[in-house]
């Protein structure tokens, strides 16, 4: 167990190329804790997003900060009180102190253990996607039957939510360039292309009319959302801080988490039930590539981060 670590950072909010490589002290697990040794770390929208200014929350421990949540590897020292892991453990889920980088520390209750059957890719790739996709459903209370359009439907998130909802009795209809449409298809949704025109070409494929609506892109397309689904109340987003003003709920983790969803996902991929296609990976010395891929948008998948 190294005493130091490489970890990727920011010291200041900017464009991709704030991010560097610096060498830190080793973090100790506090009680209820785990420090992983880290095999893969999913890139999120969410992490250019914070990195540029656009949401500037401020890093709990100050700067220099270190980007990312999702987090697969191994468990190499465990915390005051901890039962559930032990060293060696193979586990996946989301890291407090940061996954980009070769160390983190996670809570237990954030993780779940990685069966063999999922690779490290995809495993570094799976909590935000699924627990925010869980948590969404949720919230808009969705039953067998009902049709939800799914705004963004081919990234990360819009990816586990699509076959989430198929997998539930649900008709999907989502958002993407023209160009991901055969992968819409191929996850059971029914494409159309965001933009000018949406409510449009939504209503061609669904005139049975939209039950609900998640938008995973922040495109600026709630007000159409809230057109089709008739009122705000069926509409969830995960990406536009502009919700409140068209009283749409904007959901962020903390009290709306689902507890199990991390876990009941994971047995979903272990059996094939659920796939996570991985669009690109890169060494932690490429993130700053991987912030620039996510922020020029069109991802098909998951972009990830690898230690080794």
């Amino acid at each position: 167990m190294a005493d130091t670590y490489r970890a990727v950072v920011f010291s200041e909010y900017g464009d991709p190329d704030v991010l560097r490589i610096v060498e830190r002290d080793a973090p100790r697990p506090g009680p209820g804790e785990v420090r992983i040794a880290v095999r893969a770390a999913g890139v999120n929208p969410i992490d250019w997003k914070v990195r540029s200014g656009v949401m500037p929350l401020v890093p709990a421990g100050g700067f220099p900060s270190v980007p990312g949540v999702d987090v697969a590897g191994v468990v190499e020292e465990v915390g005051e009180g901890v039962t559930e892991y032990a060293v060696g453990d193979e586990v996946l889920g989301a890291a407090s102190s940061g996954s980009y980088a070769e160390v983190a520390v996670a809570p237990v209750e954030k993780i779940t253990a990685k069966p063999s059957e999922v690779s490290w890719e995809v495993a570094g790739g799976l909590s935000v996607a699924a627990t925010t996709t869980y948590r969404v459903f949720a919230l808009l209370d969705l039953t067998p039957g009902e049709t939800v359009l799914i705004d963004g439907a081919a990234g990360g998130v819009g990816t586990v939510a699509v076959q989430v909802a198929r997998h539930r009795g649900l008709t999907v209809i989502g958002t993407a360039s023209e160009r991901n449409h055969d992968y819409l298809r191929s996850l059971g949704a029914i494409p159309v292309t965001y933009g000018d025109g949406l409510a449009d070409r939504v209503r061609a494929v669904a005139p049975q009319g939209v039950d609900a609506a998640v938008d995973a892109s922040g495109r600026g397309s709630l007000a159409t959302l809230v057109d089709l689904t008739g009122g705000p109340e069926r509409v969830v987003t995960i990406a536009d801080g502009a919700a409140a003003d068209l009283g749409v709920r904007f959901t962020f983790g903390g009290p709306d988490e689902v507890p199990g969803s991390l876990a009941d996902a994971v047995a979903l991929v272990a059996t094939g039930k659920l796939i996570l296609p991985i669009a690109r990976t890169y060494s932690l010395a490429e993130a700053a590539s991987a912030h620039w891929d996510s922020e020029a948008g069109h991802v098909q998948g998951k972009l990830v981060l690898l230690t080794s």
